[in-house]
């Protein structure tokens, strides 16, 4: 089945999925104007000898980093300028660029994470079916283009036309094309070489020279080609216009671009949700039951094959190769959907056959065939490992629509309970050994005010005596950070004026907690007085009524623990709870602030 481009345009979003057979292998998101491609006017702000790198200001937020390969010296391409005789490797940074210099670079690699951009004086303009480089003058054809016959046909076709001192790459969308088409493209793209050229000697850095087109354009100019289906827009506005670039640029597939305006959400209705939500997932189901694993990190990504449920039929060696096979076709799909780049290492099954970590790497190799991006790809290891790596120009699909946790920092894991229960008692010891507060107001995550209070607030007291405070522990159920905790320095009198402690004998309504912090005490379990759910009480008898809201007798009360036991029915969901409730805080006194601690391994 053909392939298929869905486009969908919002007001601050637009979102391009590639269908190949039905199923997602590329997304592209833009919702805000990306800087690759970008041609900018920069100032040398900070040249680095050590680094041979200089950091250029291009008006962006942060500055753009300049690499000593990544600039083209002055004339020097013919051996004709101040650097003739020379070899290149011989040129440093201090050579070529100095502070306050101004020059004319394009962004090659767009920030991600602190870094800035990558930018380079080698300019490269993309068009349908040519890419033109000014200031060079080689002549290439994409290697997706294998027919010998076709390569030369275009080589002299673009040979009859190409001016002195541009370089130029055949597109594989060139292939069968005519010379006139391909001439058009390349009068175009030397016609904006100008008008940038022109732009930039009137103006001051740092400036932005010429931006490339937004992501529609980008992908009708760089994946709608002959082998798409058909391309279907869900705005008429970006509908007219795609098909006046097409009109121009490949007339012939205009009867592919499609409108759509029916009632679902167009990639509701092309079912492309589901997909996006999946691919934000660590873990990647395989068919036959196995997985995949994938982990970012700053220095690589690292992709673990799992066999999981498969088990195969014929023997381990079969089952192995199986998953190694099918896990190929998914590792392929996954770097282009996510657009993973950089290193990237793949833990495949270790097979002890050769000829099957052959048939493995071969199917590896085919099924990157249709990625646009370039690759490198080592041979399997004796570890079965593969190194390769992919271009990699921006961000990642997931980190464009995604954020660093705001409470692990993008550790991925986060203190237990009983390790922030541990680090609110080590706190309480030090602030007892240098302030004179009679008490103390400890506020903290259920679950660690379950901790620190212990089975039937035995833990609290031993503390208590230890430290000759009182201490009063509150829980805020509303809180969803684990590791946040305050406490507040007062005095007994005003915590008791501020505080409301129930009475013994009292009968009131808790909500009972789905999770017992203690472990296994069954019959016992932990709830929380409502309100305000700030208050903890032990129940006897209370496992069964997980979940649920009860009335309860309070047989003993104490500073920041009742026992309890349920007196009567239970009603579902506990829908009278505040979810404001657990946030007490003492009238007066010298007061701890909220402390956040920063999760470590």
């Amino acid at each position: 089945m053909a392939k298929e481009i869905i486009v969908n345009v919002g007001h601050r979003e637009t979102r391009i999925a590639v269908l190949d057979d039905k199923l997602l292998v590329e997304l592209h998101v833009e919702r805000e104007q990306r800087v690759v491609g970008n041609l900018y006017k920069a100032k040398v702000d900070n040249v680095l000898q050590g680094m041979d790198a200089a950091f250029v200001e291009i008006g962006l937020e942060r500055n753009a980093f300049l690499y000593v390969a990544d600039i083209l010296p002055e004339d020097d391409e013919e051996g004709g300028g101040r650097f003739r005789g020379r070899d290149r490797r011989d040129l440093h940074i201090k050579d070529l660029v100095q502070r306050g210099d101004q020059l004319l670079v394009q962004v090659v690699k767009g920030p991600r994470g602190t870094k800035g951009s990558r930018v380079s004086t080698r300019v490269s303009l993309p068009g349908r079916f040519l890419v033109l480089m000014p200031e060079a003058n080689n002549l290439g054809v994409s290697r997706k283009i294998d027919e010998s016959k076709e390569r030369d046909r275009l080589k002299k076709i673009v040979q009859s036309f190409r001016e002195p001192g541009f370089g130029v790459i055949v597109r594989t969308e060139a292939e069968g094309r005519g010379a006139a088409e391909l001439r058009q493209d390349y009068l175009m793209l030397t016609e904006t070489w100008r008008e940038v050229q022109a732009k930039s000697k009137t103006t001051q850095a740092p400036a932005l020279i010429h931006q490339d087109m937004g992501l529609v354009y980008k992908i009708l100019r760089d994946a709608f080609g002959s082998d798409i289906g058909r391309l279907v827009i869900d705005s008429p506005t970006d509908y007219a216009q795609a098909h006046e670039i097409i009109s121009r640029i490949s007339p012939d597939l205009q009867d592919r671009i499609e409108l759509y305006d029916g009632e679902k959400p167009i990639f509701e209705f092309f079912k492309i949700e589901d997909d996006i939500e999946r691919l934000l997932r660590r873990k990647v189901p395989l068919k036959s039951g196995g997985s995949l694993i994938i982990d970012q990190t700053e220095a690589l990504v690292s992709i673990d094959v799992n066999s999981g449920k498969f088990t195969g039929t014929t023997g381990l060696a079969d089952t192995i190769l199986k998953t190694n096979l099918e896990a190929t076709e998914e590792i392929a799909r996954q770097l282009r959907l996510r657009d993973l780049g950089g290193m990237i290492i793949l833990d495949f099954i270790d097979m002890d056959s050769p000829r099957d970590k052959k048939t493995v790497m071969d199917a590896f190799v085919k099924a990157l065939k249709d990625d646009r991006s370039r690759t490198k790809i080592s041979s399997i290891s004796a570890l079965g490992l593969i190194e390769m790596t992919r271009k990699r120009t921006g961000e990642t699909v997931d980190t464009a629509m995604t954020e660093i946790c705001p409470y692990c920092h993008g550790l991925g894991r986060v203190d237990s309970a009983e390790t922030v229960s541990l680090s609110v008692e080590r706190e309480l010891r030090r602030l007892a050994a240098t302030t004179q507060s009679e008490a103390f107001v400890v506020t903290a995550h259920p679950d660690v005010a379950a901790h620190l209070v212990g089975a039937q607030g035995e833990d609290l007291e031993i503390l208590e005596r230890q430290l000759r405070r009182s201490i009063y522990v509150r829980s805020g159920p509303s809180w969803h950070h684990v590791e946040k905790y305050d406490i507040d320095q007062t005095s007994i009198q005003k915590v008791e004026q501020t505080l409301a402690v129930p009475r013994r004998g009292q009968v009131v309504e808790c909500v009972v907690s789905r999770d017992d912090p203690h472990g296994e005490r069954a019959p016992w379990a932990i709830s929380y007085l409502l309100p305000q759910r700030a208050f903890q009480v032990d129940l006897a008898n209370g496992a069964k009524y997980a979940g649920q809201t009860v009335r309860v007798r309070l047989t003993d009360v104490r500073r920041s623990i009742a026992i309890g036991e349920v007196v009567g029915g239970a009603s579902k969901g506990g829908s009278r709870e505040n979810s404001n409730g657990g946030n007490e805080r003492t009238g007066g006194g010298e007061r701890h602030q909220p402390r956040e601690r920063t999760p470590s391994n």
